[in-house]
Order: C-alpha cells, then sequence, then structure tokens
C-alpha cells in the first residue's frame, strides 16, 4: 500500500499522532480512539507495513512507536509544493496590501 493510501484513513492519522506522543500499547489506542481491538490491530498492521510504525516486545506487551523516517521523505516531496503555496500567498498578500492603499487614498 503506498504511503498516501495509508494516510488517507483518519483512525491511522488518529494513532500516528497518539504515537508521536510517546510509545504506546495496543490496548491504551484502544482507550483512546474508542474502537475494537482488532480494528486498532489492523491499523497498526498497515502503519507497520507503511514503515511509519515500529513495534517494541517487552514481556508479554508489545509497544508501538512512530517511525519517521517515511514522514521524512513525504515532507521532502512536498517542499517545492509548500514553496509553490508561498508564492501564491505573497502574491495575495501583496495584491491585498496594494488594494489597501488604494482604498486608503480614496478616502
Amino acid at each position: 500500500m503506498r504511503l498516501f493510501d495509508v494516510l488517507t484513513d483518519e483512525s491511522r492519522r488518529q494513532i500516528l499522532d497518539l504515537l508521536r506522543e510517546r510509545e504506546r500499547s495496543v490496548g491504551e489506542l484502544v482507550e483512546r480512539l474508542g474502537q475494537s481491538q482488532p480494528n486498532v490491530s489492523k491499523h497498526l498492521r498497515v502503519l507497520r507495513e507503511a514503515g511509519l510504525v515500529k513495534v517494541r516486545v517487552d514481556a508479554q506487551r508489545r509497544w508501538y512507536g512512530l517511525d519517521p523516517q517515511p514522514l521524512v521523505e513525504l515532507d521532502l516531496w512536498l517542499a517545492p509544493y509548500r514553496r509553490y503555496w508561498a508564492d501564491r500567498l505573497d502574491d495575495l498578500e501583496r495584491h491585498l496590501v496594494r488594494r489597501e492603499e488604494g482604498l486608503d487614498r480614496e478616502l
């Protein structure tokens, strides 16, 4: 599954948000998300397969944590688009300033 496909699911994004704070067990994720354990486990499997989540075994518990590397790659891919939008927003700001200056002169 491609990274964008994985991130389109709101539950998976919520899991990533929770794991951004710290490692969590499946039980804690189930409690925080208000979803069934099988459903959360399914989402964790998809996130692991996409490389976004890593698992650490500690005795009988599994701890899930964020692996940011795929997000770094996504961030690099998005960089030119952020510059594109920043340029457009700068253009809009200049337009609004010119418009405001023109209106101020008319008053």
